[in-house]
């Protein structure tokens, strides 16, 4: 049997790559006459580099540029040079897992537009953007300002600064990416405000309280006001899927004439997942958690429309799984395992890829053919 192994990262335990040796350690104990590919995915937040990275192998190189972090502190970020196409990854340069402290108030987006500068800088014609995974809620006006934005209020504060925006000028950032075609890959289709954006959907695992939430959301409505005007026309760009993503980076990104792609996508056509899950008997996807939130955008969902799209069975190995089977279906997956429900929570995070591999070798004997 053929057996592709495409998960993503396990946060905060294991990588993509390390989840799929895992993976495949343990189902290689159980059926060491199966072939198994792996192929580490990843849906445009952090991994997003290291998944093109294998993916492009020799055909590209890595440099890297010291830029601020969320909190200021100097952060390496990577850039993959491929041709005159160059792939950074946001959570590198303002990503949750940067800072122990929780002060979205004032993490900043900064970091973010000093890597673009970078690689403008360094010829890129073609900059696509990964998004996800950020400790900031700040829609980019750091990145705004370190390409050149100007305004009547610090933008690279975070959203304390946004207080009493009334006036962005955002020329001197376009003429910076001019002639420079931008993509961005997000791994959510969320919009920038309101009950469902970014702020209220993510806000909360960023640090904010309920209080905090109305003001910010209430800051970047203003912000949005004085960067692209008061009608609904002018600010139709908020309203856009992708424009909350990484705390409303697509917002700014898009304000600069960005197109949205979803990152997983994008990640499964450089690794060549689709003739991967053609040619394959099973396809195996995870991640640390499975759940609602792994719906459209997220990695597992991406896998598993590519695996019914050939008619391939789908399973997920995850940390947590907290979907039923009714949803699990509708997902594509056909069964999903979990590693709390079978050691429990602090074995998982304690030893994650020894239980990851023995909870494969576990699933490989009930496919056994």
């Amino acid at each position: 049997m053929r057996v592709v192994v495409a998960p993503d990262k396990f946060a905060g335990t294991l990588t993509a790559p390390q989840a799929a040796e895992a993976i495949i350690a343990g189902w290689r104990r159980a059926s060491p006459g199966d072939e198994l590919v792996a192929a580490p995915m990843a849906d445009g937040g952090p991994g997003f580099l290291d998944a093109l990275q294998g993916a492009y192998g020799d055909r590209a190189r890595l440099d890297v540029v010291t830029v601020p972090g969320p909190l200021d502190d100097p952060t390496p970020v990577g850039l993959l040079v491929a041709g005159d196409t160059v792939y950074l990854e946001s959570a590198q340069a303002c990503g949750l897992h940067l800072t122990d402290e929780r002060r979205p108030l004032d993490a900043t987006t900064v970091g973010v537009g000093r890597a673009l500068a970078a690689a403008v800088d360094g010829g890129a014609r073609r900059i696509v953007v990964g998004l996800g995974g950020s400790a900031t809620n700040d829609a980019g006006a750091g990145l705004l300002a370190a390409l050149g934005a100007t305004a009547d209020v610090p933008l690279d504060g975070g959203p304390r600064g946004l207080e009493g925006v009334t006036r962005v000028d955002v020329e001197a950032a376009r003429r910076r990416l001019a002639g420079v075609e931008l993509v961005v890959a997000a791994d959510v289709e969320t919009t920038l405000l309101g009950m469902f954006g970014a702020t209220r959907t993510f806000g909360p695992q960023k640090g904010l309280g309920e209080e905090e939430i109305l003001t910010v959301d209430h800051r970047l409505d203003r912000f949005v006001d004085a960067v692209c005007g008061t009608t609904p026309a002018e600010r139709r760009v908020a309203d856009a899927k992708g424009a909350g993503a990484a705390g409303g980076l697509g917002f700014a990104l898009l304000v600069l004439g960005a197109e949205v792609t979803s990152g997983i996508a994008l990640v499964a056509e450089a690794t060549g997942l689709d003739e991967l899950v053609a040619g394959a008997d099973l396809v195996i996807s995870g991640e640390g958690s499975f759940d609602y939130s792994s719906r459209a955008g997220k990695v597992v969902h991406g896998v598993a429309t590519i695996a019914m799209r050939h008619a391939r069975p789908c399973i997920v190995l995850a940390g947590r799984v907290d979907v039923g089977s009714r949803e699990m279906r509708a997902l594509g997956v056909e069964s999903a395992h979990g590693l709390v429900d079978r050691v429990g929570e602090q074995a998982a995070l304690g030893e994650p890829g020894r239980h990851l591999a023995d909870l494969a070798a576990r699933v490989a004997r009930s496919w056994r053919v």
